[in-house]
């Protein structure tokens, strides 16, 4: 289930969430109507052809919009009191570095102005061109050196400045508290006292991989590099939705492209990597973090589909979340993570 196949989904809550809401019945979201989000177009100069259709998107809420004689375009209409607005401004800030050094991601549209970052009636929104193409292969080994190429040059852009506003990868945030939501306020009581004694074990094996991996350099990264997230066509790779993008090690986009056995993951790693160190030099070092990182991405995407609960898209696309049966196979998918925590780490061949 955590490979990083999992559509736009992460959430750091940096900016907590008044979303929680105290009616379970209505929620923000649920203004944004057909009507409104034209309307939200046109105050752009954009006028519609009245074509709309959502797209797969839970932690915001994104739609193809048709345009009077022109191609359709995206808009992205994000989760209010999650992102300020300098750490959303700073997302597209990336993504105009990237794409002026050539990079295939999706940019946010700028107005003339050079805006990108738009307001209406208490929603921030803001436009991207749309790109067709599916997610890539990732079997093959050619696609992952290609992408291996691209991350290197992205990173290499990464590494230039930090985030001033958006938030680090970290174990608090991503680990003890997300396990601490779980436990409080979510696990079933017959499986409480199984689940804390194991996300005890699990953290603290969690701390000391990234202490014993010693001082690893944090850039920005995409933060949410998995298939859905790349665009893939005639073979060429796009990247999109940098919403998660954060400070972070390298690796952090590395690892969610590797699945299946250690024996192909480990092919795998050799193409990305290949390609990778032709534009950025990849340290081997950061390959003690891998197992540490998809332990907490587990721990936090549970915390994710619990804080959003109240979101009433969540029940109806999550109708297996919080059940015994998903708790369970929870504990169980925790505890095949602490025994990887214990084996040694990936080799670059």
């Amino acid at each position: 289930m955590i490979n990083g196949n999992v559509a736009d989904r992460d959430d750091d809550n940096a900016g907590g969430d008044s979303n929680a809401a105290s009616d379970p019945a209505t929620h923000p979201f649920d203004k944004l109507t057909p009507d409104f989000i034209l309307d939200a177009m046109e105050s752009l100069g954009h006028i519609s052809d009245g074509r709309l259709f959502p797209l797969n998107s839970y932690e915001n809420r994104v739609y193809q919009i048709g345009i009077e004689d022109e191609t359709p375009i995206i808009g992205k209409f994000y989760r209010p009191n999650r992102w300020s607005t300098e750490q959303i401004l700073e997302e597209h800030q990336f993504c105009f570095e990237l794409a002026e050094k050539e990079l295939p991601v999706v940019a946010p549209m700028a107005n003339k102005a050079g805006k990108s970052l738009f307001e209406y009636q208490g929603f921030q929104f803001a436009l991207f061109p749309r790109k067709g193409g599916h997610g890539p292969e990732l079997d093959n080994l050619d696609n992952l050196y290609l992408l291996g190429k691209l991350l290197g040059r992205m990173h290499a852009v990464g590494a230039v400045r930090p985030f001033q506003y958006r938030p680090t990868l970290n174990s608090q945030a991503f680990g003890h508290d997300a396990s601490s939501l779980i436990s409080e306020k979510f696990i079933p009581r017959e499986l409480k006292a199984s689940y804390d004694a194991l996300v005890h074990d699990v953290m603290q094996a969690v701390d000391e991989t990234i202490a014993n991996a010693g001082n690893i350099e944090h850039i920005r990264v995409h933060g949410d590099c998995h298939s859905g997230n790349i665009l893939w066509r005639d073979d060429n790779a796009h990247f999109v939705d940098l919403d998660d993008a954060r400070m972070a090690p390298a690796v952090q986009d590395i690892w969610m492209l590797m699945s299946g056995g250690r024996d192909r993951q480990t092919a795998q790693l050799s193409e990305i990597v290949d390609g990778y160190n032709q534009f950025f030099d990849f340290h081997p070092r950061e390959l003690q973090l891998v197992e540490a990182l998809r332990t907490l991405r587990i721990i936090h995407y549970a915390a994710w589909l619990a804080k959003r609960w109240t979101d009433p898209a969540f029940p109806m696309a999550f109708p297996w979340f919080n059940t015994i049966r998903y708790w369970s196979e929870h504990i169980l998918e925790l505890r095949e993570q602490f025994a990887a925590l214990n084996e040694p780490p990936l080799e670059v061949m």
